[in-house]
């Protein structure tokens, strides 16, 4: 194991293998469907989520880990020899895990050195940055580098997608500034940006091909790429968007991977996100 221990939440939407193998500790949030709650990942899989999402009559709704939940993680990763925990979230201006995490920090304070990071990203977006990290973590850099790191990397991590419907983060109230748009939207397919946290529409395309064009478009016109992600939310022209952007190139291997139910109940099915961090200039 690493000296420092990275830790994130489930909303990073990294493949459970990814993150197994990288040796990084997910932090899960709940899934609720009416009166029941599911733990994300471990009581409720993406395929699973995504069955009751598109067969049920529940509408699904997310609520942010504990500060208990990070906090055990911490105190595991010290039990287990590390001297120090890089914990990076999903943005706070979409979730309150980054505050959960910050009390958990600051209750451990006594027993492990703990810097959290609030990735201002979602999904793939904050994927990347975890991979960032575990890969430094790897390499044996420190705490304060790994997190000055991180906060350096943020202002180049772009998330972009294209949804079906703007319904789910209506309903979720993630729809930032442009909550006011909606009803002009119900025609065309708009393309979303995570910008400074929040969700905001960044183009309004006429059809989901040009939507989807659009979207690729942002990676392959970025500049040099460090990381690629892409996000699959049971779209079902993911692949076509997958074969667009592996044109870009980017110095990492392009990492691919299902959208999860924290990020899915607010996007909806049929959505897919690119995801990515342009090279330091």
């Amino acid at each position: 194991m690493a000296s420092i221990q990275v830790v994130t939440d489930s909303a990073c939407d990294l493949m459970p293998a990814t993150t197994e193998e990288r040796d990084v500790r997910v932090v899960p949030l709940t899934i609720r469907f009416g009166a029941e709650e599911l733990v994300d990942r471990a009581e409720l899989s993406s395929k699973e989520f995504w069955d009751r999402v598109i067969t049920g009559p529940d509408m699904p709704a997310t609520s942010a880990p504990s500060p208990g939940a990070f906090e055990q993680a911490f105190l595991e990763a010290r039990d287990a020899g590390s001297t120090g925990v890089l914990c990076a979230t999903i943005s706070s201006g979409l979730s309150a895990t980054f505050q959960s995490a910050r009390t958990a920090a600051d209750a451990v304070a006594d027993r492990i050195a703990v810097q959290v990071v609030d990735t201002q990203s979602v999904t793939m977006g904050q994927g990347l940055l975890v991979l960032a990290a575990a890969d430094m973590a790897a390499d044996g850099a420190g705490l304060d580098d790994m997190a000055a790191a991180l906060e350096d990397m943020k202002g180049r991590t772009h998330v972009y997608g294209v949804v079906d419907s703007l319904d789910y983060l209506k309903r979720g109230g993630r729809i930032g500034g442009a909550a006011h748009l909606v009803g002009s939207l119900l025609s065309i397919k708009p393309v979303i940006e995570v910008r400074d946290g929040v969700v905001e529409v960044e183009s309004k395309q006429r059809t989901r091909s040009r939507s989807l064009q659009y979207l690729a478009n942002k990676a392959l016109e970025a500049g040099p790429l460090d990381r690629l992600g892409i996000a699959n939310g049971v779209a079902p022209d993911f692949e076509e968007v997958l074969e667009l952007v592996r044109r870009a190139r980017p110095e990492h291997e392009l990492v691919t991977s299902d959208l999860g139910p924290v990020v899915g109940s607010h996007a909806g099915p049929g959505s897919v996100g690119v995801c990515f961090i342009t090279k330091a200039r």
